[in-house]
C-alpha cells in the first residue's frame, strides 16, 4: 500500500497508538492485555497489506528492544545483588525454578509433538507474558540462520492472551488447593509485620554503669548493632549534637536512631525517657530537615569520608531511597536522589543542604550521557563471540543479553564507579514504553503475512501448549512455597507475577490485601533475575536445540 520512511512511520505510529488506546479501554473483569494490544494491531495492519520498509522494521525492532532491556537493568540494578539476601534467596530460587519448568515443558512438547523448537520459543515465552525474551530469542534465531523467523512472534502472540489469563487463575487455584482464606492470612501477616526490621528512634536516659567514659564511636563495640545519636542532654542539662569523640556518662539523655529489631538490645544501655526535643529546639535552633542529593559528585560517596559532622556540626540520622529507610551508617555509600534526614543549627543545614544540592530540578534532567554510554558497552559485550561445548557456533549474548547484563552492573556499581545512573520513575518509565511500543510493532509487522495462515493451518494448536507452559510450573511452585516453604498467601503471589515478570498478575495480588505490600515487595525481590534468566534462557533455548 506504500513505500518508503515517511509511510513506515506513519503505519508504526498508527499501530501503537491504535494498540495503546486498546489496552487501556478494553478490560475483562480488570484484565487487559495493556500494550501487548500493539502486536496485534500491528499483526492486522500487516495481514491487509500495510508493510514496513525492511530496514526501518529492522532497526524499530533492535533500537526498541535495547531502550527496553536498558531501562529494565537500570531499574533493578540496584536491588539486583541484594535480593539474595535474608529471605530473598529462597524466593529467587522458587522462581528460578519456575523459568527452568517453563522451558523444560516447552522443551518436552516440542519433543513430543514435532513442533520446531524456534516455534516453541515463541509459545513459551507468550505462555510466560515476557517480551525480552522474546527479543533474545528472535534475535539469535537470526544470528545463527540469517533470516527471521515469524512463527517465533506468532507462536508469542497466540499464546499471549490466555498467558495473562493463566497466570492469575493459577493464584486462584493454589488459594482453593491450600483454603486460604484471606482475612485469616491478614491477620497473620499483620502479626508478624510488628516483628519486622524497621528504622526506630529511641529517647532514653542511661543507666547502664558500661556505659560510663566510653566513646559514642565505641558503642556498636559495646552493642554490636548499628546505632546512630542524633542528639544528647548532659547531666548538667545542657544540649548538643555528639560526634564519635563524646564522652558518655550515666545520666545522660540521648536520641538513639537504629534498627527497631534490636530494641532489646538497645534497652540495655538504659530506660526509655522523654524528653522535650521540640521546646530546646527553639532555644538551640536546632531542626530536623530532609535534603536531596543532587550534586553529580556526592554520587558514590562514603557518609564517613565527608566528615560533615566535624565541618558543618550537623549529623545525618536516616536515609530514604527508593522508598526505603536505612541507617546513616559511615559506610553507606550515597546515590543521586537519596533524601537525607539532618539535624543541625539552622544556619548549618543550610549549607549543608548546598553541598548536597538539595535541587529537585537537577533530578528532572534526563542524564543521557550515561544511557548512551551503556548502550555502547551493551551492544559491544553482546557482539563478543564465545565459545561454549557442544555448540557448533560461537555463543553471543546479543544486543538484548548485553544490554542488559551491563544495565544491571551499572544501576548495581555505577556509584563505585562514580557514573551517575539515577533516572526519575517518570523518565525510565517513558524509555521503557517508548522501546517497547517499537518493538512489539516491528514485531507484528513482520509476522502479520503469515500470522493468519499459520493460525488456521494448524497452529491454534500452540495455544493449548502455551496453557500447559502457563499453568504446570506456576501450580507445581505454587504448592511447594505453600506447603513445603510455608510461605504466606501474598507472598506467594507476588512470587508467581514476579516470576512470569506480569503487571497484572501484580495489579490483582496487590488488591487483594490493602494492609500489607508483601506482595509487591516478593514480586520486586524475584523480579531482576527473573527478568535476567528470561533473556538468558530465550537465547539458549534456540542455541542448544536448534
Amino acid at each position: 500500500m506504500g513505500t518508503g520512511i515517511a509511510h513506515s512511520i506513519f503505519v508504526l505510529a498508527l499501530a501503537i497508538s491504535v494498540g495503546i488506546f486498546l489496552g487501556a479501554k478494553l478490560k475483562i473483569k480488570g484484565i487487559t492485555l495493556g500494550i501487548t494490544w500493539i502486536l496485534f494491531c500491528a499483526i492486522a495492519c500487516s495481514h491487509f497489506g500495510m508493510t514496513l520498509d525492511p530496514l526501518v522494521e529492522s532497526f524499530a525492532k533492535d533500537l526498541g528492544l535495547i531502550l527496553f532491556v536498558y531501562s529494565i537493568g537500570l531499574q533493578v540494578g540496584p536491588g539486583f545483588f541484594s535480593s539474595f539476601g535474608k529471605g530473598g534467596l529462597r524466593l529467587n530460587i522458587l522462581a528460578a525454578s519456575i523459568v527452568v519448568l517453563g522451558c523444560a515443558t516447552a522443551y518436552v512438547i516440542h519433543v513430543l509433538s514435532g513442533t520446531d523448537i524456534a516455534t516453541m520459543t515463541g509459545v513459551l515465552f507468550g505462555a510466560v507474558t515476557n517480551t525480552p525474551g522474546l527479543g533474545a530469542a528472535q534475535q539469535t534465531y537470526q544470528d545463527l540462520t540469517g533470516v527471521a523467523n515469524p512463527d517465533i512472534a506468532s507462536g508469542y502472540a497466540m499464546a499471549y492472551p490466555l498467558g495473562v489469563v493463566g497466570i492469575i487463575f493459577s493464584l486462584l487455584a493454589v488459594r482453593w488447593i491450600f483454603r486460604v482464606k484471606l482475612d485469616k492470612e491478614e491477620e497473620q501477616v499483620i502479626a508478624e509485620k510488628g516483628e519486622e526490621q524497621q528504622i526506630a528512634v529511641f529517647d532514653m536516659k542511661l543507666t547502664n554503669p558500661q556505659i560510663e567514659g566510653i566513646y559514642v564511636r565505641d558503642i556498636k563495640l559495646l552493642t554490636h548493632v548499628n546505632i546512630v545519636v542524633s542528639r544528647l542532654v548532659d547531666i548538667h542539662g545542657n544540649e548538643f549534637m555528639p560526634d564519635g569523640d563524646t564522652i558518655l556518662h550515666v545520666g545522660d539523655r540521648v536520641r538513639f536512631v537504629g534498627d527497631s529489631k534490636n530494641e532489646r538490645t538497645i534497652m540495655l544501655l538504659g530506660e526509655r525517657t522523654e524528653v522535650a526535643w521540640e521546646e530546646k529546639e527553639k532555644n538551640m535552633h536546632l531542626i530536623s530537615r530532609h535534603i536531596i542529593v543532587t550534586k553529580p559528585k556526592m554520587n558514590g560517596r562514603r557518609i564517613g569520608d565527608l566528615k560533615v559532622r566535624a565541618a558543618y556540626q550537623i549529623t545525618i540520622t536516616r536515609i530514604r531511597r527508593a522508598g526505603i529507610e536505612l541507617l546513616a551508617t559511615p559506610d553507606l555509600i550515597l546515590q543521586l536522589g537519596d533524601r537525607l534526614t539532618v539535624v543541625g543549627e539552622q544556619e548549618a543545614v543550610d549549607k549543608v543542604a548546598k553541598v548536597f544540592g538539595n535541587s529537585t530540578k537537577k533530578l528532572d534532567a534526563p542524564n543521557l550521557a550515561s544511557l548512551f554510554f551503556g548502550i555502547i558497552l551493551g551492544v559491544a559485550l553482546g557482539s563478543i563471540p564465545f565459545t561454549l561445548p557442544d555448540l557448533s557456533q560461537p555463543f553471543k549474548l546479543g544486543i538484548a543479553g548485553g544490554t542488559l547484563i551491563i544495565a544491571i552492573l551499572m544501576g548495581a556499581f555505577g556509584t563505585k564507579w562514580h557514573l551517575v545512573t539515577y533516572t526519575t520513575s517518570s523518565a525510565n518509565l517513558m524509555i521503557r514504553e517508548i522501546g517497547i511500543s517499537l518493538f512489539l510493532a516491528a514485531v507484528g509487522f513482520g509476522a502479520g503475512k503469515s500470522f493468519i495462515p499459520t493460525l488456521l493451518g494448524g497452529g491454534y494448536v500452540w495455544i493449548g501448549y502455551g496453557v500447559i507452559i502457563t499453568l504446570l510450573p506456576l501450580l507445581l511452585m505454587g504448592i511447594v512455597g505453600r506447603k513445603w516453604l510455608k510461605l504466606d498467601y501474598f507472598t506467594l503471589m507476588g512470587l508467581i507475577a514476579g516470576s512470569t515478570t506480569d503487571p497484572p498478575a501484580l495489579a490483582y495480588a496487590t488488591s487483594q490485601s490493602s494492609s500489607n505490600d508483601r506482595a509487591a515487595v516478593a514480586y520486586s525481590t524475584v523480579y531482576p533475575l527473573t527478568m535476567f534468566l528470561r533473556v538468558l534462557t530465550g537465547q539458549l533455548m534456540i542455541l542448544l536445540f536448534l
